[in-house]
């Protein structure tokens, strides 16, 4: 698994359910994809890039996402961002406007969210890897068996930290997460199709910010 470029700290964590079948398969399976020539977003070298910007200790906040983006030059192994050089996707757009519209945000030319995840916010998608062009298609191969036990992981041993849920997709996994010790935060999903039934003005970035100065924790700068 190192060879997937997972840093030392997630991977100690990660250790017991790394050597589960379920995930053993699922490397066999994208070693079996890629054998056939099949394309794989993100890179290989980029799928753990969310671990790898933001340690265990410094999450704050957690993004939660379905899988990534399917299209050229865009996945890099967080959720909702872009590399540089590719166009803002939709859902995006749409959180960066609800952005400007309750926290005087300066909306950027590019998707690249890297500051946030050095900030402290997770950006965690439940699915880590697609096939290029065919979005879900690598939903029950293995991933949400890791994912859902990183979440599980910072909910049991972290306190006050703020879980984003946007979605009916993303809500499934409130299961998982203490609500005596966390704060989650539920909206529609920002995709053009469901952003204007409650996603706009649902003032999660300042309700974030908020709960994390009421317990004494630095708030996240998300001008980006």
């Amino acid at each position: 698994m190192n060879k997937l470029n997972i840093s030392a700290e997630w991977l100690d964590r990660l250790s017991s359910v790394l050597e589960c079948p379920e995930i053993k398969s699922l490397l066999n399976f994208l070693t079996e994809e890629l054998d056939q020539g099949k394309t794989i977003c993100p890179d290989f070298e980029d799928i753990f890039n969310a671990f790898n910007a933001t340690s265990f200790h410094q999450v704050k906040v957690v993004i939660l996402g379905q899988d990534p983006y399917h299209g050229p030059n865009q996945a890099h192994g967080m959720s909702f961002s872009v590399l540089h050089g590719s166009r803002v996707p939709p859902s995006l757009r749409n959180i960066y406007k609800e952005l400007e519209n309750t926290s005087g945000f300066n909306v950027p030319d590019y998707g690249f969210l890297d500051s946030w995840a050095k900030n402290g916010v997770l950006l965690l998608n439940s699915i880590l890897t697609v096939e290029a062009g065919k979005p879900g298609s690598h939903q029950n191969k293995g991933w949400e068996v890791l994912t859902d036990y990183v979440i599980s992981d910072l909910s049991q041993n972290r306190e006050h930290l703020v879980f984003l849920l946007w979605g009916a997709f993303a809500q499934k996994k409130s299961s998982l997460i203490d609500t005596s010790k966390h704060l989650i935060l539920s909206a529609p999903h920002p995709s053009p199709l469901s952003a204007h039934r409650g996603f706009f003005g649902c003032n999660h970035f300042n309700l974030t910010n908020r709960y994390l100065i009421s317990h004494q924790i630095m708030p996240i700068n998300w001008q980006n």
